[in-house]
């Protein structure tokens, strides 16, 4: 039985480079900072750990079942992009207008673990897309499937290494720059919550035609 039944490096890669490129392990640095980048080192790992288990976990039950949850509840990709750009317009609104989270600190943590760095901003609809798309391409064969779920391991890896040793920068840029991150990140996921929505309206309007 040749190798590739049982893993398909080609799809491996294309899954890996293409996940990588969406969910921007290294840009999600900035966003993760600006939101726990003021909490003591331990909360910060632990944050970064439950952020990739809730992203590892919303690609993982796409992947398993995205197409049959998505006609059973009739909802279709554009509609995922335009409820990720609103809860990302929200956050990035939080931000740019200096929002430090005054709440209590557990439930800020838990809060933010799962949103938005979970999803919408690691599991996105962009993700949730490209994954559902890779699973079709599998076809039904077990060496695509082995690949494509190492692939979403392998991702997910990078994205909590760049997470949890985002401490170095921290050490670099000190509070004041912790502060400017945060309006930086602000800005581009409100620009990133426009380009969801935009893609939504062009989705609708394309399903329309």
């Amino acid at each position: 039985m040749a190798f590739a039944d049982f893993f398909d490096a080609k799809l491996f890669i294309s899954a890996t480079i293409t996940l990588v490129v969406i969910m921007d392990p290294p840009g999600t640095v900035p966003v993760f900072l600006s939101l726990v980048g003021r909490k003591p080192m331990a909360v910060r790992v632990k944050a970064a750990r439950q952020a990739v288990l809730v992203s590892l976990l919303v690609i993982t039950l796409f992947a398993v079942a995205g197409q049959a949850i998505l006609a059973y509840l009739g909802i279709g990709i554009p509609a995922l992009q335009g409820a990720g750009g609103l809860l990302l317009l929200l956050i990035a609104l939080q931000l740019l207008t200096g929002k430090d989270g005054s709440e209590p600190e557990a439930a800020d943590d838990v809060n933010v673990a799962l949103v938005p760095l979970g999803t919408p901003l690691l599991a996105g609809p962009g993700a949730i897309a490209a994954t559902i798309v890779f699973v079709r391409q599998a076809n039904g064969h077990l060496g695509a499937y082995i690949a494509l779920g190492l692939a979403i391991i392998a991702v997910h890896f990078v994205l909590y290494t760049c997470m949890r040793f985002s401490g170095v920068v921290i050490r670099l840029i000190k509070e004041s720059g912790i502060t400017l991150l945060a309006k930086i990140a602000g800005l581009l996921l409100a620009a990133i919550a426009v380009e969801l929505v935009a893609n939504s309206v062009k989705g609708f309007i394309s399903g329309a035609g």
